[in-house]
């Protein structure tokens, strides 16, 4: 018969005897019981240590095991790792106790914070316990025999043990499959710059090592690791071999141009200009380069530059070349012009003008209730947001009069707005704005040219080519503040990323004239030209002239750019933002705040977030803490969900600007999200009592709900309802109706057809997005910046290529009801009622008026009334009223009868067809298509059809075709003309007048 004991007395007190056999008998029983009586074993815990030290005892293992299991039940788990790894063989990492599992967790922890100390040199190295490493190493083999390959591959990288992470990859089933799950691990969750670019660099080797190398994933990992040269090669190699390998380097070079950098992009262009058989120009047409100037501080770059210009003198012509050469130069030309953008460019332009539904409704209906000139520029400003990149200026046209009221700033915000309408309209740009730019002949108005300047640059915005030098020698000729502002916009926005020398120098200059005015612009348009670079020189230039300046707008435009240097630099950027936040100057400290959000921008980075979050509370300047707030939604927009729960306290702040900074958070990172998390925390803001409040929470509510409709999101309908409502409401604050205004900009963004996404479908960090959300943040202090908002709108476009890069005719299928996925309905003008109105008031009046008129007889006269009488003039009374009632009715019938008619049987047929026609589960889209982010999940390709694309359509934007029946004729789809004023054609000269005689004498 078992007996349960019920102390564990007996068996420790076994430990004193001194048969080494009895303690190991105590050990091992102490060992089974110790789960339920830890904490009278925990009395005795010194003399199990004792025989863990005792060198003589050879059951050494059992005592630091039971030692281990004590120390761990009284919750010193850095004691008990140390007694486990002491334990041996005896640990065994493949039992699912709970101790086990925790001590595993503890002892990874600590190996990691080792390995990352040693990788990462902050002290000392500190030599790895060899047991430690014993232990994690059997948790790996562990995870290979359960075939947890993504587990081992997570502990790898945190770990840092590469060697791990590469067998994890390849002893999995599916490697294509590790590889992709493992670029995302690397991308969003590995802080650290240098360790990235060795993960990477592995994950490279393999994705080569494959059967048939994946070059697009392997072309996206060589943009981060910045070696343009690698790209080069591989889109060298592609172009001379089959079909469907050329088809693979154009669709390489789409998915570069919407994820590199324009210095990247030149880099490669560069590469590849040297391999053509007749080298290719430097700059063909409007193209991607920086002309005959340096196109960056790259010397690479600029030498491979010269030796693509060498050759011309004795270059063969297209004649002489070989079927095979002829093909190839053919091929290269077209990938060259793909890389310099023109191409993506020139589609997604078409793709709006041909989709552009804009409700010019609701623009004429806040047009009308507009009375001073903020909303007026809030409306034009949310014109050209609402025909972003569709090249329709109908409503500036047919307002005119209407636009004219607009003078000084307001002129130059109004001009500069043309340049959102047309973005991407290049080979136009400056015919269209001919009408505003600089001219020789005469001074015009500054602030239209300014304007023009900008406007151009926000046109040609990361993609500059031949304009960059234009707008320089423009700046250099600008006489007036004005134009100096919107040139050094201009230019910041067309050379942006380049990190071009000259142009750095130009704008330098007029820094340095001391203008507030330039200056502000010029402190702004120095960080776009040095995005990213991390430019020692440029950093201290922009500080020091910071800390000298008297001037607030200065130091807010170089605040700006400061941060824009330090885009994407992770912990490369720390020793800045730690001086910067501890500066005296409230601007700087909330530079410090913009700068953690573009240096750590997508990630996620706790520390940031912390740091965010201690000067969201503890700053004594409400701007400082404003921006920290704003800044955490740049943080977070990789993972949208995460926001609500960080800022939710935040958004109910005692303070109005921390609440306005919650709001702008959300609006950032949820952007085209419609997450209904985001809007239930905006709700309350746009009813907050402060106006600026209320002005962020419904651009905010707009960022947030772009592009969404009843189907994706039911409180669309009433935000709109709510932006309408406040724009009319007379006693409504000038600041809360400039945000209404603008949210109607916003949530109907490029005719429709644009969200705004803060990361490429590629998943990397859309550069441009980022850029314009951080300067249109500005327009707190200046509207003019508003327009930056254009450079994070991008189009929902599905847009199929054939080799020739022209849109053939076909259908994508989207396995969806037509209404789930539709453009939102357009306003209803409301129809006049005025019949009806006529005939209430008129009855009510004769009534009233009747009824006075008995009551004021009976005072006067003192007398009883004939109850006959009074029951004469009440049907009197109701006489007329019928007679009324039945002149109006009659006239209604005889106006509107034959209309009332008409209504119901259409009315009546309506709902017969409805009834007839079920929605169908499916919806046919024509190339090019316009496909919302959520719709993407549901598109396919029909199968048996004529074309099947190179990769999947579920990632949207543009793909390259593979023509599966080449004998068969393609149908191309024509280019639609752009909008904006057209060149007069020049007919016939008119004929010279009649020869004459000019008299002397007059």
């Amino acid at each position: 018969m078992r007996m349960n004991i019920t102390s564990a007395a007996g068996v420790i007190s076994l430990l004193d005897e001194p048969e080494p056999e009895v303690k190991v008998f105590a050990l091992d029983k102490l060992n089974h019981i110790v789960d339920v009586f830890w904490a009278e074993i925990s009395e005795a815990v010194d003399k199990i240590e004792v025989l863990y030290e005792d060198v003589s005892f050879k059951h050494q293992e059992l005592a630091a095991l039971v030692a281990s299991k004590v120390y761990y039940h009284l919750g010193s788990f850095e004691d008990s790792l140390t007694y486990a790894l002491g334990a041996g063989h005896l640990f065994d990492v493949n039992c699912a106790s709970e101790y086990v599992e925790t001590i595993i967790a503890k002892c990874i922890d600590h190996y990691t914070k080792l390995k990352v100390n040693n990788a990462e040199g902050f002290d000392e190295k500190a030599v790895i316990d060899p047991r430690l490493e014993a232990v994690v190493n059997r948790m790996f083999q562990r995870c290979f025999e359960d075939r947890q390959f993504k587990q081992a591959v997570g502990i790898a990288l945190e770990t840092r043990r590469i060697d791990i992470f590469e067998d994890a990859i390849l002893k999995s089933d599916d490697v294509a499959g590790m590889l992709s799950y493992s670029v995302k691990v690397c991308m969003s969750l590995i802080q650290n710059r240098q360790f990235r670019n060795t993960v990477l660099r592995v994950l490279v080797k393999l994705y080569m090592e494959l059967g048939t190398p994946d070059y697009i994933n392997v072309c996206q990992c060589l943009i981060f690791l910045d070696d343009p040269q690698a790209v080069a090669q591989i889109l060298e190699k592609l172009t001379k071999e089959n079909e469907d390998s050329v088809l693979m380097a154009y669709q390489i070079g789409f998915d570069l141009y919407e994820s590199a950098t324009q210095q990247f992009l030149q880099r490669v262009q560069a590469a590849l200009r040297s391999t053509a058989p007749i080298p290719i120009p430097a700059t063909p047409g409007p193209s991607s380069g920086t002309t005959t100037a340096t196109p960056s501080e790259s010397k690479e770059s600029a030498m491979e530059t010269e030796e693509a210009k060498s050759p011309p003198v004795a270059s063969p012509k297209l004649e002489d070349l070989s079927e095979t050469e002829r093909t190839l130069q053919e091929r290269i030309t077209k990938l060259h012009t793909i890389l310099g953008g023109e191409t993506s460019i020139a589609l997604n332009l078409q793709f709006l003008i041909r989709n552009n539904k804009t409700d010019m409704l609701i623009l004429k209906n806040t047009k009308d209730a507009v009375r001073n000139s903020v909303c007026h520029t809030a409306t034009v400003i949310a014109n050209s947001f609402m025909h972003a990149g569709t090249t329709s200026d109908a409503f500036l046209r047919d307002n005119l009069e209407w636009l004219a009221r607009a003078t000084n700033w307001a002129k130059f915000t109004a001009t500069a707005s043309l340049g959102v309408i047309h973005k991407g309209h290049e080979k136009e740009a400056l015919n269209l704005m001919s009408t505003y730019l600089p001219k020789d002949t005469g001074p015009g108005s500054a602030y239209s040219e300014g304007g023009g300047l900008y406007a151009l640059g926000l046109i040609h915005a990361n993609h500059g080519g031949d304009i960059t030098e234009y707008l320089l020698n423009q700046l250099k000729d600008a006489s007036t503040d004005m134009v100096r502002h919107g040139g050094c916009l201009g230019l910041g926005l067309a050379a942006m990323g380049t990190a071009r020398q000259d142009i750095y120098e130009q704008l330098k200059f007029n820094l340095y004239q001391d203008d507030a005015i330039t200056g502000e612009a010029a402190g702004t348009a120095m960080g776009l030209v040095m995005l990213g670079t991390k430019s020692a020189t440029a950093i201290e230039d922009m500080v020091s002239y910071a800390q000298e300046t008297q001037h607030e707008k200065i130091l807010r435009g170089l605040a700006v750019g400061i941060a824009l240097v330090m885009y994407g630099r992770l912990e490369e950027a720390d020793p800045l933002i730690e001086s910067l936040m501890r500066d005296k100057d409230p601007i700087l400290r909330w530079s410090g705040m913009y700068t953690i959000g573009m240096a750590y921008c997508g990630t996620g980075n706790n520390k940031a977030i912390r740091r965010l979050l201690h000067i969201a509370v503890s700053d004594v300047n409400d701007d400082v803490r404003r921006a920290a707030v704003t800044s955490l939604g740049f943080l977070l927009f990789k993972t949208p969900e995460q926001c609500p729960t960080v800022v939710s306290l935040l958004s109910e702040s005692y303070n109005p600007h921390v609440r306005y900074g919650a709001a702008m958070a959300l609006g950032i990172a949820c952007a085209g999200t419609g997450l209904k998390d985001a809007i239930s925390l905006l709700e309350p803001m746009t009813n907050d009592p402060v106006n600026y409040v209320r002005q962020g929470a419904l651009i905010a509510s707009a960022l947030v709900l772009i592009q969404q409709n009843e189907n994706t999101s039911s409180k669309v309908a009433s935000y709109r309802q709510m932006y309408a409502k406040v724009i009319s409401d007379k006693h409504e604050d000038v600041m809360a109706k400039f945000g209404a205004i603008l949210a109607q900009g916003i949530i109907d963004a490029g005719g429709r057809n644009c969200t705004i996404m803060l990361q490429s479908r590629t998943g990397h960090t859309n550069m441009d997005a980022v850029v314009g959300m951080l300067v249109f943040c500005q327009f707190w202090y200046w509207f003019p910046l508003t327009h930056f908002l254009s450079l994070a709108f991008t189009p929902t476009a599905l847009i199929g290529l054939n080799a020739d890069l022209k849109m053939p005719k076909l259908e994508f299928m989207s396995h969806a009801k037509p209404s789930t996925y539709a453009y939102p309905p357009p306003l209803e003008e409301k129809k006049d009622k005025k019949g009806e109105k006529v005939e209430t008031a008129v009855l009510s009046i004769t009534a009233k008026q009747k009824k006075k008129e008995a009551e004021k007889k009976k005072e006067d006269e003192k007398m009883d009334v004939d109850e006959n009488a009074t029951q004469e003039t009440n049907k009197e009374t109701d006489k007329d009223k019928t007679k009324e009632k039945k002149e109006v009715v009659k006239e209604e019938k005889k106006d509107g009868g034959k209309e009332e008619k008409k209504d119901d049987k259409d009315a009546k047929e309506t709902v017969k067809e409805e009834k007839k026609e079920p929605e169908p589960p499916f919806q046919k889209l024509e190339n090019p298509a316009r496909v919302m982010r959520a719709q993407l999940r549901v598109l396919t390709m029909p199968d048996g059809g004529k074309y099947s694309p190179l990769k999947e359509v579920s990632i949207g934007g543009i793909i390259m075709l593979r023509n599966t029946k080449p004998d068969e004729q393609e149908d191309i789809i024509e280019p639609v003309a752009a909008g904006g004023p057209k060149k007069e054609e020049e007919g016939d000269e008119p004929e010279p007048p009649e020869p004459f005689e000019w008299p002397e004498d007059i």
